[in-house]
C-alpha cells in the first residue's frame, strides 16, 4: 500500500486547509527487514517473551512501511537482516549519521550489541565515515537532529558522555534530556522532530531541568497526551510536511494535522510487541548518498 492509498481521516483532511502549506524534503533511509523478528528476551517495559508475536505480520507491516516511505519520494535501502538478532529491525539505534559522517552505536544491553558491527560495516561500505564510540549511544534512537541542534536523550540507554562525543564530532550544539519514564527508554519514543524548529513531545517523559528546556526552546511546540504516547505515537517520523505516525495516535495525529502536517497512519503493532515504531525501524542517513549499493 502506498502513501497515496493511506486512508486520512476527514477532520484530518480539512484542518490541513488552514495553516501555511509545509515542504517536504526527500530523504534516504536505512532499514532492516524483520525476518529474524521475534520478542525472545525483555530488555524494555514493552517486551514480554510470554506473548506470541506474529512474524509474518511484522514483516507485512515492515513492507507496507517501507512502501509509504517510497510512495512519499524518499529513498529506502536495506541492511541484510542476521539470525539470532531479532531487534535488527529498530535501525535507528545503529548510528547517528550527519553530514557524511556516522557515530556507530554502542549498545547498552549485551542482546543487540552485534548489530553495532554490522551497521558499522554497510555503512563503511557505503562510503559513509564511521567513528567508533567511547561511552554507550544508541543512535538515532537517543540522537535527534533538530535544525543545527542535537537534541541528546539520557536516563535509560545512552550515556550522558556520549553527548560530549557528539558535540566533538559534529562540531554541533548538543542539548541533553534526561528520560525519567522506563516506557520512554529512548528519546525518539517521547519527542519527534517534525522540521521548520517544531517538535512534538510528551512532557511526563522528562524530568524537570529537561521539560524547561524544551518549554524554553520550542514554546510552540505540539504537546502530546499521554494515551497517544503509549501506543508509541511520538515514535514518528516527518519529512517536513508528511509525518509517517502509528495509526492509533489519532489525537496526536489530528494536532499535526491543526499545524499544517499530513499525518499518514501506518500499522506496527507487531513490531510495537518490541518497543519500536515508524522511527525505530528508520535510520536517517543525513542527506548522503551512499555509493555501491
Amino acid at each position: 500500500m502506498t502513501a497515496q492509498m493511506l486512508p486520512s481521516p476527514r477532520r484530518w483532511r480539512r484542518q490541513t486547509l488552514q495553516p501555511a502549506a509545509r515542504i517536504p524534503t526527500r530523504r534516504r533511509y536505512l532499514m532492516c527487514r524483520p525476518e529474524h523478528f521475534a520478542v525472545t528476551y525483555a530488555i524494555n517495559p514493552w517486551m514480554d517473551p510470554s506473548q506470541p508475536v506474529d512474524r509474518s505480520a511484522a514483516l507485512r507491516q515492515w513492507d507496507e512501511l517501507v512502501a509509504t516511505y517510497r510512495g512519499l519520494g524518499h529513498e529506502v535501502l536495506a541492511v541484510d537482516p542476521v539470525p539470532g538478532l531479532p531487534d535488527m529491525v529498530f535501525a535507528a539505534n545503529a548510528a547517528f549519521v550527519i553530514d557524511g559522517i556516522a557515530l556507530g552505536a554502542r549498545f547498552a544491553k549485551r542482546e543487540r550489541a552485534d548489530e553495532a558491527r554490522l551497521y558499522r560495516e554497510y555503512l563503511q561500505a557505503a562510503g559513509i565515515t564511521v567513528k567508533k564510540p567511547t561511552y554507550v549511544n544508541e543512535g538515532e534512537g537517543d540522537l535527534l537532529l533538530e535544525s543545527d541542534v542535537i537534541l541528546a536523550g539520557t536516563g535509560f540507554r545512552t550515556d550522558a558522555r556520549s553527548h560530549d562525543e557528539v558535540a566533538a564530532l559534529t562540531g554541533r550544539q548538543v542539548v541533553t534530556l534526561r528520560l525519567v519514564d522506563p516506557r520512554y527508554y529512548h528519546l525518539d519514543t517521547a519527542l519527534c522532530v517534525l522540521g521548520d524548529g517544531q517538535i512534538a513531545y510528551l512532557p511526563e517523559a522528562f524530568d524537570g531541568e529537561s521539560r524547561t528546556q524544551l518549554a524554553r526552546r520550542y514554546p510552540d511546540a505540539i504537546l502530546a497526551e499521554v494515551a497517544d504516547a503509549e501506543v508509541l505515537g511520538l515514535n514518528a517520523v516527518s519529512d517536513g510536511r508528511n509525518v509517517v505516525i502509528n495509526r492509533e495516535a489519532e489525537n496526536l495525529a489530528a494536532a499535526l494535522a491543526a499545524r499544517g502536517y499530513n499525518p499518514i497512519p501506518v500499522d506496527l503493532s507487531e513490531l510495537r510487541k518490541a518497543g519500536g515504531g515508524p522511527k525505530c525501524c528508520t535510520l536517517e542517513l543525513g542527506g548522503f548518498r551512499p555509493t555501491g549499493r
